[in-house]
Order: structure tokens, then C-alpha cells, then sequence
């Protein structure tokens, strides 16, 4: 029985460890994450003017679209800020800014508005019709002309899908059109293998002023009820 014992206890001792262990790195990486959203918030203060305080951006008619970024993927924000940094995004507006921040500069400031809850946008006026059109785009493609559903890459709800499919949900109209377009003519293309530039050359006009207005209706984030 002793002899017994005297086996299990460092079994037992050595899971205590490892379960400390994962604890206090738990608590670290909680304490360094709350830092970088503190550091973050301060070196957004730039940000705010295109993008709102709450992170909401804006869209105003005639003029430039700024997306929601608040909610969004950390590593996806960080992704865009260092294609537009090294060109193979273009954004004009946006080059000066990035160009400010260091790589942890630019970590800290999308750690903050990741952690920001996704506020709703306003939406446009839109025709039942044009909005039944681009639900069947976003959900089911348009598979006659090699369109593929926005779901299949940006995952359940259009909510996003891991680092590299962001969420379409809950964006701007304007913003969702304007960066189509953006694939359509070739000024972005920093997306996986052409993904985007194959499906937005197959847009028409309509589709786009669709498939955009119909996903800025739908909800970031899932409904507890």
C-alpha cells in the first residue's frame, strides 16, 4: 500500500505543476493582452477621425467609405496594415497613418479594436428585389456564372472566418462595394491565390450594389435569445 502511494505522488505533484503552470500563463497572457488594448487605445487616437471612437467607421455619400473595424480579427487587421505598409494593398489615405506605426504599434491598435464590441451601421434604402438578389449571392453564389457564395470563405453568417476571411457582416455597404471593386480593378490583391479578382470580375454593377447592401444587414454578432 505505501509502495502504492509512494508511486502516485509524484504523479500527482507533477499534474499540480502543470496545472499551475497553465495557469499562471493564463494570467500572464490576460495581463499582456489588457496592456496591449490600454497601449492600443492611446495610439488610436489617429484612427478615430475616419473610424469613430467606437471603432463604427462611416460611410459618407460621394465620399471615401471607412470600415467598422471594431469586432474584427486582430490578425486580419494587422494583416491589411502591413499589405498597405508594403504596397500590395493600395490606400492612399491610409499609407500615412500605417506609416506611423511600428509592427507593435500596429499590433496594440488592432488588439484594442478587436476587443470593442461590433456596433451596429446605418444602412441604406435598398429594394426588396435588389436585396433578395444579393442574399442569393452572399448564401448561395450564382454558380451559371462561376460565382461562388461570400459563405463559403466567410464563413456561417458571412461573421468571418479565421485570419484571412474577414467578417462581412454588419459592414459598411459602401465599404463592402467600394472593396470590390478595389479587387475588380486590381488595386487590392493581397488576397489568397486571386480569390477575390476572380469573383468580383464576374460582378456586374448590380450584383455589387446588392450583395453589399444585403450583408450590411445582418447582425456581427449571434443573438442570445
Amino acid at each position: 500500500m505505501g509502495r502504492r502511494q509512494f508511486i502516485r505522488t509524484p504523479l500527482v505533484l507533477k499534474s499540480l505543476l502543470i496545472g499551475s503552470i497553465g495557469l499562471m500563463g493564463s494570467v500572464m497572457a490576460a495581463q499582456l493582452e489588457t496592456a496591449a488594448i490600454e497601449r492600443g487605445k492611446a495610439a488610436s487616437a489617429t484612427c478615430v477621425a475616419c473610424h469613430q471612437a467606437d471603432g463604427s467607421g462611416m460611410a459618407v455619400p460621394g465620399a471615401e467609405a471607412w470600415p467598422r473595424i471594431a469586432g474584427l480579427d486582430r490578425d486580419y487587421m494587422y494583416s491589411q496594415l502591413q499589405a498597405i505598409k508594403q504596397g500590395t494593398r493600395v490606400s492612399v489615405s491610409m499609407a500615412p497613418f500605417v506609416a506611423m506605426l511600428n509592427d507593435e504599434q500596429m499590433l496594440d491598435v488592432v488588439t484594442y479594436y478587436a476587443s470593442l464590441p461590433a456596433p451596429s451601421v446605418p444602412v441604406p434604402d435598398a429594394d426588396p428585389e435588389l436585396l433578395k438578389h444579393g442574399e442569393k449571392l452572399a448564401t448561395k453564389g450564382d454558380w451559371d456564372r462561376y460565382i461562388i457564395a461570400c459563405a463559403i470563405c466567410h464563413g456561417v453568417g458571412n461573421r468571418g472566418n479565421g485570419t484571412i476571411f474577414p467578417m462581412l457582416a454588419g459592414q459598411h455597404a459602401a465599404y463592402i462595394a467600394q472593396q470590390i471593386n478595389a479587387w475588380k480593378k486590381g488595386t487590392r490583391h493581397n488576397d489568397p491565390q486571386n480569390l477575390m479578382k476572380a469573383i468580383a470580375e464576374r460582378l456586374n454593377e448590380r450584383d455589387i450594389e446588392a450583395v453589399s447592401a444585403w450583408l450590411a444587414r445582418q447582425p456581427a454578432t449571434v443573438s442570445d435569445k
